[in-house]
């Protein structure tokens, strides 16, 4: 099939390159990619956002890869009015599956179709396959699933999660779970590294690779950051979030279902960028008020 690819960062560049690989034409949309970079992924383009209608045949595919938020309401209002009835908007990025429950139907409105799909496998997607969580009707994801398939690996990756707005509420739960497990492999190899043992911490994530029933491929990675940098001097003890762990608390809230690591593993990333804590402050000096306990001055 073909397909337009909107968004050719690190993400939108690794889909475009597996698609091409596949056999299917992708028609790159992103005024900042290079050309050079396109060609070298299979890509024909770039296109401006206006040419997409005539640079594909009905009914047309146009995946959004851009950032969530104002970037991908942006895209997908210009594409309402550049696409015909019967056109089918994908946003692959990491939206709101509220936001993706409104855009099903407003696109329905116009006449057009609407599929979110939630993509895993960051940078190593390209080579190693992409996980693919899909929300939307019946009949868009059997037109798309030739290509989805080809974005997969061979033993699987692809649900076809519910209607609109499952692909991407599947995808934040997936996320909400990828904080937990960073933290507790984080919190671990910190309690080794604080030990009595001089460990190659390393060689150990190394050998937990293998056989252990903590083995996955958060382990791989950490294996090889760590091999790489024993240290990880180079990195900044600072810990982002993209939103999907704060929906997934929020979501568990709101349906009342206990989720204490995923809740405490968010709350550790906001302690990562403090430089410094009142909280931790706040409590030195109530024991030193209530109990005369000594604390260590700044």
């Amino acid at each position: 099939m073909e397909l337009a690819m909107i968004g050719f960062g690190r993400m939108g560049s690794g889909l475009t390159g597996r698609l091409t690989a596949a056999g299917h034409r992708v028609v790159v949309v992103d005024p900042k990619a290079d050309a050079a970079h396109v060609s070298e992924r299979g890509g024909e383009g770039p296109v401006p956002l206006e040419g997409l209608r005539d640079a594909l045949v009905a009914p047309r595919v146009a995946w959004v890869m851009v950032p969530a938020g104002d970037p991908t309401e942006q895209v997908i209002a210009q594409l309402h009015d550049i696409l015909e009835p019967g056109d089918l908007i994908i946003d692959g990025g990491n939206s709101n599956f509220h936001d993706s429950k409104r855009h099903a139907e407003e696109a329905a409105a116009k006449g057009l179709r609407f599929v979110d799909i939630g993509v895993s496998g960051g940078v190593w997607g390209l080579t190693e396959g992409f996980g693919l969580m899909v929300g939307g009707d019946d009949e868009s994801f059997a037109l798309l699933e030739p290509a989805l398939r080809s974005l997969t690996p061979a033993d699987g990756g692809l649900v076809h999660a519910g209607a609109a707005g499952a692909g991407h509420f599947t995808k934040m739960v997936h996320n909400g779970i990828e904080y937990g497990l960073m933290q507790a492999y984080a919190e671990g190899f910190e309690i080794l590294k604080a030990s009595e043992y001089d460990l190659d911490l390393g060689a150990v994530a190394e050998a937990w690779r293998h056989g252990t029933v903590i083995r996955s491929w958060l382990l791989d990675l950490a294996a090889a950051a760590l091999t790489r940098e024993p240290g990880l001097d180079s990195v900044k003890d600072y810990v982002e979030d993209s939103g999907e762990g704060r929906w997934t608390v929020a979501q568990a809230i709101d349906t009342d279902v206990p989720a204490p690591i995923i809740t405490l593993s968010l709350i550790e990333r906001f302690r990562s960028r403090q430089d410094v804590s009142f909280a931790a402050q706040v409590v030195a000096a109530l024991r030193r008020e209530f109990g005369g306990h000594a604390v260590k001055s700044r």
